[in-house]
């Protein structure tokens, strides 16, 4: 089974305070592991994907936010504040935008035959980032982007988004909620940043709010009895998952008691989905994960599952 790697060098430099949770050191713990686990060999690692074009930023973002975005971007090494939570240096644009581009990249990638599935291991994060407003240290919504990509230009006419992050993927709900060839499924603790998601109602968009404190059996219950259904129905030609791991239960940034071994449960029933109705087709997006020692763990559970390994 052939898997992606695909990142971008600049995405460790988008950096803004030493305090931030979405740390440089994300991605190189991610190395660290895969390397530790004899993972990393086995992988096929694309590391300099293109940047994201215009074109494939507005089928998910406005006009008007993409100029706000652009001209907003520092030149030199101060940083901008674009709201409580998101900042950007002279770096944080173009580690954005080849963000995107590397999840756009995973989609030719899989769809060309070239491999099977792909983690795109990149930051500044992107679930959080709706069609006119950043939020939750996301700029531009590189799952999203993705998904749109892979409509337009691959003839697809149903992809599903699965995002497991402690936090609703608000942002792409926003892009997606009146796009019925798009199916939307979030787990997330509620009530909890950003407090949403809990009442949407919609044919294609599954929100499972969980209490705090939800431990990965009562996760997979929940998972079984709303997401697997909704997937089974929809039947999605792509899957694509916002992979958060702060959802893990030594992560600070929530209160999930998830672990290694539920990750790998999620993983290998997405790829069960992908085998049964989109040729097997996966392309998995990091988004959050701020405890480095399980974010390596977790994302090393998780592509050793989509590598078959």
């Amino acid at each position: 089974m052939h898997t992606a790697f695909i990142t971008h060098p600049i995405c460790a430099k988008h950096f803004v305070v030493d305090w931030h949770p979405d740390a440089p050191g994300r991605l190189a713990a991610i190395d660290d592991r895969l390397y530790a686990a004899r993972l990393y060999d086995y992988l096929y690692h694309f590391h300099h994907p293109p940047l994201a074009t215009r074109e494939q930023l507005l089928r998910v973002h406005s006009e008007e936010y993409l100029e706000w975005v652009y001209e907003t971007a520092p030149r030199d090494d101060h940083i901008v504040q674009l709201d409580p939570d998101t900042a950007m240096n002279q770096h944080s644009l173009t580690a954005a935008l080849h963000g995107v581009g590397a999840c756009i990249r995973a989609v030719d990638k899989v769809m060309a035959g070239k491999v099977q599935n792909a983690f795109c291991a990149v930051r500044p994060p992107g679930h959080h980032a709706g069609r006119h407003k950043t939020g939750g240290f996301c700029i531009f919504n590189n799952v999203a982007a993705a998904a749109a990509h892979a409509l337009a230009e691959h003839g697809l006419a149903r992809v599903a988004i699965i995002d497991f992050d402690v936090h609703h993927g608000n942002g792409t709900e926003d892009i997606f909620q009146d796009d019925p060839r798009v199916l939307f499924c979030s787990t997330f603790q509620h009530p909890f940043y950003p407090y949403c998601g809990a009442d949407t109602v919609s044919d294609h968009i599954v929100n499972v709010p969980l209490p705090a404190g939800t431990t990965g059996k009562a996760y997979r219950e929940a998972f079984e009895a709303r997401i697997l259904p909704a997937l089974d129905a929809f039947k999605p030609e792509m899957v694509f998952i916002s992979a958060g791991f702060d959802s893990h239960l030594e992560d600070d940034m929530g209160q999930f008691g998830l672990v290694e071994k539920d990750y790998a449960w999620i993983t290998e029933v997405l790829m069960d989905v992908a085998a049964k109705y989109a040729d097997d087709r996966v392309i998995s997006v990091l988004e959050g994960g701020y405890d480095l020692n399980s974010l390596g763990r977790s994302v090393a559970a998780h592509i050793k599952v989509l590598s078959g390994l």
